[in-house]
């Protein structure tokens, strides 16, 4: 085997991360500094943080209300159609 071609390992290693968590681990590099940690990862914590640039959410929740809508609408259409059609007949029957 060759000698001298593996990095140095650091035993203590402070990882930083960017909301201010900071804890020791081990690693070939000597500072290491990191986006997400445990302390604020929305998997981790249940917070869960919606970015929606495209207004998809909010489309969606209005196309829905819109179906909902229509889907009552048409119901009455129905029963207004039905009520018509057996006054129709009442009256053609007297």
């Amino acid at each position: 085997m060759k000698k001298d071609i593996h990095p140095k390992y650091h035993d203590k290693v402070t990882v930083t991360c960017a909301c201010g968590a900071s804890f020791v681990t081990g690693s070939t590099d000597a500072d290491l500094k990191t986006e997400l940690c445990s302390a604020c990862h929305p998997f981790y914590t249940g917070k869960q943080k919606l970015v929606d640039t495209a207004r998809r959410v909010e489309k969606f929740q209005a196309k829905v209300s819109a179906s909902s809508n229509a889907a009552k609408s048409a119901v009455s259409k129905k029963t207004k159609r039905a009520a018509r059609t057996q006054a129709r007949t009442t009256k053609a029957g007297k």
